[in-house]
């Protein structure tokens, strides 16, 4: 019993992983698509996204299988139940990455004004921190988990100093103000991206000490 529960887990991590992968995919895909003004790419960020929900009701069905079938002791249902609370994140950072896209499917002269601000520098923090606290996961390694939680300053500061950019820009009229505010939007994402991460790094905590930040 004790052995299929450990291989469980393990097909668990891997799983989760793989979504994990999905979305930092995702994340790179958009950016790129931004700095290329390649709307196609970005079409297929929005068609991508119906892979991470697929790979939400698998991992929440297992680990609803896990808990009613195998009866874990106190530190794997702890496990168990931060995977349940992270799949929901990675969705939500799966359906901010798929929001981007939208945005640049329907606009592509956007390319010119991304140089404005650093949305780039955004992305790869964002990607970073799903990376980390994935991966946090499933070595269960505490202090992976609070620099996350701590990185997640860095995507707030480069967001206000987007925002900040991007207001100078408008009242400078140095763009076109629509595409502007598409660009804050996309900003606004990419932080609620680094705010998902965190989620899933305090998670990763919670299962590793029974406490929730």
């Amino acid at each position: 019993m004790r052995n299929n529960f450990a291989k469980e887990m393990e097909e668990l991590h891997t799983e989760l992983i793989e979504m994990g992968a999905l979305c930092e995919t995702a994340i790179g895909e958009v950016q790129a698509a931004l700095v290329t003004g390649d709307t196609v790419r970005a079409e297929k960020v929005r068609q991508s996204d119906a892979a991470i929900d697929s790979m939400e009701k698998k991992i929440e069905n297992k680990c609803l299988r896990l808990m009613l079938r195998e009866q874990p002791v106190a530190s794997d249902l702890r496990k168990i139940s931060a995977a349940l609370k992270m799949v929901t994140d990675l969705e939500r950072i799966g359906d901010q990455a798929e929001d981007i896209a939208e945005i640049l499917t329907e606009a592509e002269e956007l390319r010119a004004a991304a140089q404005l601000v650093p949305l780039e520098e955004m992305a790869r923090a964002a990607k970073y921190m799903v990376t980390a606290s994935i991966d946090a996961y499933v070595r269960q390694e505490l202090k992976l988990a609070n620099k996350v939680i701590e990185y997640d300053d860095v995507v707030d500061e480069l967001f206000l100093r987007t925002r900040h950019k991007l207001v100078a820009a408008i009242d400078a009229k140095a763009g076109d103000a629509a595409s502007l505010l598409d660009l804050f939007m996309i900003a606004k994402y990419y932080e609620r991206i680094g705010d998902h991460a965190t989620n899933i790094a305090e998670w990763v905590v919670f299962a590793g000490t029974g406490e929730h930040k």
